[in-house]
């Protein structure tokens, strides 16, 4: 039996990519029996970078402690294989289309005739409402459309938008929030014995993350983001680029901005973080500047010269910072108690003193490609531990297994491989 608070608890997984795949990696992490169903290649992400014949690095990093069974979904045997293993299952997680569920039988109406406690989830893009519900859409395009995109203010070559960081932010984000929609679930059955169906989406995590840029509140809006959001109108009409139409809520953002920003140093950078009044003092003092920014009374983001004579001053002190190595300042803003800290890359924090002392990192070992280092359940429970409960599966290292557990003979297995329904 494995470790955590969901032990005991079986998953069956119909995702691919990014969001259901970390998503039941998370539950599989607390314990849960996770049986991940792919097409007879696998799914995509397997053959995305490979490194070895159906291994890629990133599926590996999103599928540790699952078993694979291998279906032709297609296929009506392939249907009664999971009609069959559905009343020992407690959770389905798929991000199909609505019309590839219905089709393939496996939509919640026809597994819940099957086990009425069932949960459910199902993971969008967009909703199941509206014009966009039936709408394919990954990371880049949700970001896009929900503003997360614009919001981060980043231009590549010809002024083109750039995506918000290096990792699919709305795609993780809705795995973690899948995860947790699967263990309230299950608690709301605990205490009622009613199963139900839980629908999530891309673009409501993306939208939610963005918090108080997506809220809509009159009395503050007016003050502001109104006034910015019809000159942005105003300046499209007339034709204004993509870049322009940016430049005038960024100016709102970086003119007079010395607290809470990344600054280059004279080998490297750092980032720094002062979100209040006394640490604003602080930063102050640690810069050895007078330049109040957004703390100064005068304060006006919409008056042209204000922001010119903001501009200069921030430039000043960029030029100041970038004349003195990252140690220096790290030191220097830490003994002035300002949260600060270097810009490093992700490879560089694996053997960080601070990962090693509060183990972020797990060692695994992997069927085909050998001994491997992720990073760890990102949870501690005292009292009913997580653990990573192995590395990836091999595509089809388990559909023999689940066709034993659903109860096909030896004939009846052999035909079904046979025949190619299983692999």
């Amino acid at each position: 039996m494995a470790s955590g608070p969901l032990a005991g608890i079986r998953v069956l997984e119909f995702t691919q990519i990014i969001a259901g795949p970390f998503a039941c990696m998370m539950l599989a992490d607390q314990g849960a029996e996770v049986i991940k169903v792919e097409p007879p290649g696998g799914e995509p992400w397997r053959i995305y970078g490979p490194f070895m014949p159906l291994e890629s690095k990133v599926f590996q990093s999103l599928n540790r402690g699952k078993d694979s069974l291998v279906l032709s979904a297609g296929d009506p045997r392939a249907q009664e294989i999971v009609h069959r293993l559905i009343p020992t299952v407690d959770v389905v997680v798929i991000n199909y289309r609505p019309d590839v569920a219905k089709r393939l039988n496996i939509d919640y109406d026809t597994l819940k005739a099957i086990r009425p406690d069932l949960i459910y989830v199902d993971i969008t893009a967009f909703g199941r409402k509206g014009p966009w519900a039936s709408k394919p859409g990954y990371d880049i395009v949700v970001q896009a459309v929900t503003g997360l995109m614009a919001a981060d203010a980043k231009l590549g070559p010809g002024g083109k938008p750039e995506v918000v960081t290096a990792t699919a932010v709305a795609d993780y984000a809705t795995g973690l929030t899948v995860a947790w929609a699967v263990t309230s679930a299950l608690f709301h059955r605990e205490r009622t014995g009613e199963g139900q169906l839980v629908e999530a989406s891309l673009m409501a995590t993306a939208r939610a993350v963005q918090g108080s840029a997506v809220m809509e509140l009159p009395v503050a809006d007016e003050t502001l983001r109104n006034k910015l959001r019809d000159k942005r109108r105003e300046i499209h009409a007339q034709g204004a680029t993509y870049e322009e139409m940016l430049a005038v809520s960024r100016t709102q953002r970086q003119a007079p901005n010395i607290y809470y920003r990344t600054y280059r140093t004279k080998d490297g950078a750092i980032a720094v973080g002062a979100l209040s009044p006394s640490l604003w003092a602080k930063v102050r003092a640690a810069l050895e500047t007078e330049f109040l920014g957004q703390a100064d009374p005068n304060y006006d983001i919409l008056n042209p010269e204000y922001v010119a004579w903001a501009t200069e001053q921030v430039a000043a002190i960029e030029e100041h910072v970038a004349s003195k190595a990252t140690d220096h300042w790290i030191k220097r803003f830490e003994d002035h108690g300002v949260p600060v800290g270097p810009v490093l890359f992700a490879d560089e924090m694996s053997a960080h003193p601070q990962v090693v002392a509060n183990e972020y990192m797990v060692s695994l070992e992997h069927e085909l490609s050998g001994p491997q280092q992720m990073v760890a359940p990102i949870l501690k429970f005292h009292a009913s531990p997580m653990a990573a409960q192995g590395a990836s599966p091999a595509l089809g290292r388990d559909t023999l297994k689940w066709l034993e557990q659903a109860g096909y003979g030896e004939d009846e297995i052999g035909t079904l491989y046979a025949d190619g329904v299983v692999g």
